[in-house]
């Protein structure tokens, strides 16, 4: 077994961007994964993570050689040990998006075997890459203080100075004491009110508590996705939010996108590539509040259909209402990959927007299974993206179009929306 190099410092010249905000390096026949510099780049690397075989994890810690696309930080906390959230703020934006593009490229080329030129573009409202977030989700120490977790650790940083959010956000959040364990979730809304709610720590297993191993990570990220006691603390808890002139209010701690301008930019899309007509039957898959069960119900007309599937029953209940008088939509709370069997109606076109991880063999089967004429999929993870998408080509569907876009500036996420239609 190699001997750990834990603690380490490496000098190296670093490559290629990969997926998960680093680059690739090697040093002695090994691959190391450095944070915070950037590709052409030469470093002093102190390694952070050595768990053995090919590969470790490092940061950048004194640059030797710096790339004419190196910024000052934008970001306070997010250097080496600091916190996860934005791992390319020391990066020019237009070269952020570069390196976004390269590692949406290469995941489907290796995962999906599919060769394609893609551009990362911006988002309106983004500005210089500060100020574009619209709702935060803190953790509180064990101090009962908030915080951003640092990175792949559950340590917090206490400072909040993260600039993806208005700093009006955290007006006197630090100076209060809050549960230890929970978490805060805030929001500045559409209507520009500012919410804050404290959720109730989650309820762990003895395994989580007892394990710092994966057994223990599993069950922490488990209870920390079952629903929790809330308590609005500032403002009402209920957040408006406004797509194409039409209102949604939702609980602040239901899913809207995070970049200010996404939701409206995602909806264009969708309902371009879409393409309903009237008297289709449309499926909106994870569908959330039903932001694109609008723009679908459009297309339908009063001769046509839309179900939008939704795992969140309260979320479900909220797309309701705000679609009250489009009379052609109709809720289905539930799993998705237990709900599509139960929809009667032919399908013809289908929105999916997923979560991370993305929607799988087991949804994607089941979908073409149905035979919809065209999808479109939305993802907010490179690698699960591709995953998909290769699915998709599996199922008899080819991808006609991709768009991707910086929805997450100063950091290495990104925003894919694929197109698929039936061979």
């Amino acid at each position: 077994m190699t001997e750990s190099w834990f603690g380490l410092l490496l000098e190296v010249e670093l490559g290629a961007p990969g997926h998960g905000g680093f680059c690739v390096a090697r040093h002695e026949g090994r691959v190391v994964f450095v944070r915070h510099g950037l590709p052409g780049e030469r470093v002093v690397a102190r390694v952070t993570e050595d768990r053995g075989g090919s590969f470790c994890r490092a940061d950048a810690v004194e640059i030797l050689s710096a790339s004419a696309d190196r910024v000052d930080t934008r970001c306070p906390i997010a250097g080496p040990g600091g916190s996860g959230c934005c791992d390319y703020s020391h990066a020019t934006a237009d070269a952020g998006r570069r390196l976004k593009s390269f590692v949406v490229a290469e995941q489907l080329r290796r995962v999906a075997g599919v060769e394609r030129e893609v551009r990362v573009e911006e988002l309106p409202g983004t500005g210089d890459g500060t100020g574009w977030r619209t709702r935060v989700r803190l953790a509180v120490d064990s101090s009962g203080r908030p915080g951003y977790h640092r990175y792949r650790s559950s340590s917090i940083v206490n400072e909040l100075s993260c600039p993806q959010m208005d700093s009006a956000a955290f007006e006197g959040l630090s100076g209060q004491q809050w549960r230890p364990g929970a978490e805060l979730q805030v929001v500045l809304d559409g209507a520009g009110t500012r919410h804050v709610v404290e959720v109730a720590p989650a309820q762990i297993s003895t395994t989580g508590r007892r394990s710092p191993g994966r057994r223990g990570a599993s069950a922490r990220r488990a209870a920390s996705s079952r629903a929790r006691p809330e308590k609005a603390v500032i403002g009402s808890g209920r957040v408006t939010e406004y797509v194409s002139d039409r209102a949604w209010t939702l609980d602040a701690t239901g899913f809207w996108q995070a970049h200010r301008g996404a939701a409206q930019v995602y909806t264009e899309v969708v309902t371009e590539w879409a393409d309903a007509s009237p008297g289709d039957g449309a499926w909106d898959l994870y569908g959330g509040v039903g932001v694109f069960a609008a723009s679908l119900a459009v297309g339908v007309g009063q001769e046509g259909h839309v179900t939008s599937v939704e795992f969140s029953r309260r979320a479900a209940e909220d797309g309701r209402s705000a679609l009250a008088d489009l009379t052609q939509v109709s809720f289905v709370p539930g799993r998705v990959e237990r709900s599509m069997d139960a929809l009667a109606e032919p399908v013809a076109v289908a929105v999916l927007d997923p979560p991370r991880a993305g929607a799988g063999r087991d949804v994607i089967d089941a979908l073409a299974a149905r035979g919809p004429r065209s999808v479109v999929h939305v993802g907010c993870d490179p690698a699960s993206f591709a995953r998909d998408v290769s699915l998709y080509r599996a199922a008899g569907y080819e991808l006609t179009d991709i768009r991707a876009f910086d929805a997450f500036p100063l950091t290495s996420h990104v925003e894919c929306i694929g197109r698929f239609v039936r061979k």
